[in-house]
């Protein structure tokens, strides 16, 4: 199942991509490359959600495995789609930012009711929800400014490690 979200969004960048300018969106897809590397560094003893096989576990057999193949290949394409077809215009903005929100959520639904995904730790979908809207939002400021998106998210690090009582013993 993962494998064909996989050549889904291999077949979306294909078709609607903005290659010509990739370079422009590389540091954004790194700041989100970034972003869940973290995430699975930090929360490595206490996840909040683990990628579970599914038909294709002979060449993704993990959540580790799984999750780089997604950082590569689904955060590539989201960028470059993403990035590449942001409009200008403030209210569509708010609307294509609402559509990949939309489309990421749709996706965890799917695969969560699919067993491709488990929640741990007090994660639920209506958490899902709210990354997925703070990812899309920091990266649409990502693109053009940096360092108010590397603050933004550090607040949302903190708020997210207080609401979920984390603690510094959870490191390794």
């Amino acid at each position: 199942m993962h494998t064909l979200l996989f050549f889904s969004f291999l077949l979306a960048v294909i078709k609607w991509g903005d290659w010509k300018n990739w370079r422009d969106y590389y540091p954004t897809f790194l700041f989100f490359l970034v972003g869940d590397l973290l995430y699975q560094y930090l929360l490595y003893n206490k996840s909040m959600w683990l990628f579970q096989p599914s038909f294709d576990r002979s060449y993704l057999p993990n959540h580790t495995v799984i999750s780089l193949i997604k950082m590569i290949i689904r955060y590539w394409a989201t960028t470059l789609i993403f990035l590449g077809r942001l409009p200008q215009n403030k209210s569509k903005r708010i609307f294509w930012i609402g559509l990949w929100v939309l489309i990421y959520f749709g996706i965890e639904v799917i695969a969560f009711e699919a067993g491709m995904i488990t929640h741990h730790n007090g994660w639920n979908l209506l958490w899902s929800f709210y990354l997925d809207i703070v990812i899309f939002v920091v990266l649409s400021i990502h693109y053009k400014n940096p360092p108010l998106a590397w603050f933004l998210s550090l607040l949302n690090l903190i708020f997210l490690w207080n609401v979920f009582g984390l603690t510094i013993d959870i490191l390794k």
